[in-house]
């Protein structure tokens, strides 16, 4: 998934997308309000984590302009604040979730994951095609029995390209998906990675390319 991280708390913001990362999405960062909503604008975004206390634009004026904007991103709100009212307070803007500090990183992610599914059409837990079996929750590949060994991001495509059911997938909408803001979007990085991931999974060829269009795996 694609996902922003909004803390003004540069340690645990960077905790916080590290340990996203890890699960194989792709995390952007910003520290204030102002610069998340100018994010917003340009991204598709599935998930947003949202710090409540933010400097520039308060976290409440940005969960409000996301609802009123009519995004199908999903907003998990975050609060130093463990009051009943506060949740209700958070809840009531719009945000779907809402999560006290400190917290645990496993719970976050499985927020995220749980927020994820509502932004997109619902995929199964395990993602089965052509022999080929990836299981979301556990982070493995196998291809006709075999466990394929799979970077972060050969990973991410390649869930990418099993939840299109065989339609084509552009670079670009695996770019967005699968790397951060810091990606160019001129570079090989998208093929060179569909490269490395059709020589692990092996023969015969299981990711093809529609020429002009994008990948996908029949």
């Amino acid at each position: 998934m694609r996902i922003l991280v909004v803390e003004d708390e540069p340690l645990l913001a960077g905790a916080v997308a590290e340990w996203l990362r890890g699960d194989a999405h792709a995390v952007d960062v910003v520290h204030d309000g102002g610069s998340a909503l100018e994010r917003i604008d340009v991204n598709d975004y599935d998930v947003v984590v949202l710090d409540r206390d933010l400097p520039v634009v308060h976290g409440d004026d940005v969960c409000r302009a996301i609802v009123a904007g009519e995004s199908p991103v999903r907003v998990l709100m975050l609060t130093a604040s463990a009051e009943i009212d506060d949740r209700v307070a958070g809840l009531s803007l719009g945000a779907d979730d809402y999560l006290p500090k400190p917290f645990a990183f496993p719970e976050l992610a499985a927020r995220v994951v749980a927020l994820g599914r509502r932004s997109r059409p619902a995929a199964p837990p395990v993602l089965q095609r052509a022999g080929i079996r990836l299981d979301l929750h556990r982070r493995e590949v196998y291809r006709n029995g075999r466990y394929v060994p799979l970077s972060r991001k050969e990973f991410a495509v390649l869930a990418e390209l099993l939840r299109a059911e065989g339609a084509a997938v552009s670079a670009e909408l695996l770019l967005e998906k699968a790397w951060d803001e810091h990606a160019d979007p001129f570079t090989h990085a998208v093929r060179m990675t569909i490269l490395k991931l059709r020589r692990k999974l092996g023969d015969p060829p299981v990711v093809l390319t529609d020429p002009g269009v994008g990948y996908r795996i029949p």
